[in-house]
């Protein structure tokens, strides 16, 4: 264990070290905060909404200790519900996940107005290293895990593209990959002090060099930690009972939320493209998805790798 944890690190440090990044969208989580420790001269940038999440906390708090510069992106609730059909629009998806996706949207249109033409992300971390709480529960993970590996995408390189922004994304470099594969699953999702951790491996190989604080903090998705998940109940009211009830959509959706964001959807978009002969429909709004995937990109539906039904992203 002590070789890989040895083996992680290098592989890690060597290929950040060999990455051009000179910022990065920093939550001050334990993915961006590894970013920052390998390359300390990096700007950092923060994004949250009014005053809500713990991103903002803990990037601070990392910013002090490696003493980077450090740009803080406030965004209220208004300017984040009137950006939501830009958004929309960019991804061409009304995926259940657009308050993580604002955060995205807010931090590279900083790093853009900052003048910045590349920005790191701890993109697919969380995929390779057993991150997400739902993980814990799937008896084959390295199986699901190698399943993933293989048709991941993010949002910020939609941004990016958009925004003219270069997007390096560490984690997915290909040594660092193939390595994180090779971990076993018990490396990667292992009790610690009386609590399940996910990413432990990832933990121990930096504990030296981050505070305790950063190294075993909790999982916080994106949406959370920034606040922007105070949106949800905003958006929900904007939707009134009897519209929700009478729609006549056939799309599947989980809340008056998700039916928002379709409605602006089929304004900025219009209908969802029909399936290719080499697709299969998607179970949620028809859609054509590759036969492999596991999630529409356009409708968020996800399907439930141990028991092989579909189910929506927030239905747990």
């Amino acid at each position: 264990m002590n070789e890989i944890i040895k083996n992680l690190k290098k592989v890690l440090s060597d290929t950040m070290e060999r990455s051009s990044y000179k910022s990065l969208l920093f939550s001050g989580g334990l993915d961006t905060s590894i970013l920052a420790v390998i390359k300390p001269k990096v700007i950092g940038i923060t994004v949250n909404l009014e005053s809500e999440g713990e991103d903002i906390h803990y990037s601070r708090s990392l910013a002090r200790f490696l003493d980077i510069e450090h740009f803080h992106r406030k965004v209220d609730v208004e300017e984040a519900i009137e950006c939501i059909p830009k958004v929309i629009k960019i991804l061409r998806s009304f995926d259940p996940a657009i308050p993580n996706d604002l955060v995205l949207y807010f931090g590279l249109e900083l790093a853009k107005n900052l003048g910045l033409d590349e920005i790191a992300t701890g993109d697919g971390s969380d995929e390779l290293f057993g991150g997400y709480s739902f993980m814990k529960d799937i008896d084959d993970l390295e199986n699901y895990i190698q399943r993933i590996s293989k048709e991941m995408s993010f949002s910020s390189n939609c941004f990016g593209k958009f925004m003219e922004i270069k997007i390096i994304q560490p984690f997915m470099d290909r040594n660092v990959m193939d390595f994180a594969l090779k971990i076993p699953a018990h490396l990667k999702i292992r009790r610690y002090n009386d609590k399940v951790w996910g990413k432990w491996i990832l933990r121990k190989a930096f504990e030296d060099v981050l505070p305790e604080n950063i190294i075993w903090q909790s999982k916080r998705p994106l949406e959370y930690g920034s606040g922007m998940n105070k949106l949800r109940q905003v958006i929900s009211d904007k939707v009134p009972d009897e519209e929700f009830k009478e729609n006549s959509s056939s799309v599947r959706f989980i809340n008056k939320e998700h039916f928002y964001y379709y409605k602006i959807y089929r304004k900025v978009i219009g209908e969802t493209p029909k399936p290719k002969d080499d697709e299969r429909s998607c179970p949620g709004c028809g859609t054509g998805i590759k036969r492999s995937s596991l999630h529409c990109k356009i409708c968020g539906y996800v399907l439930n790798w141990r028991q092989n039904h579909y189910h929506l992203r927030g239905d747990k």
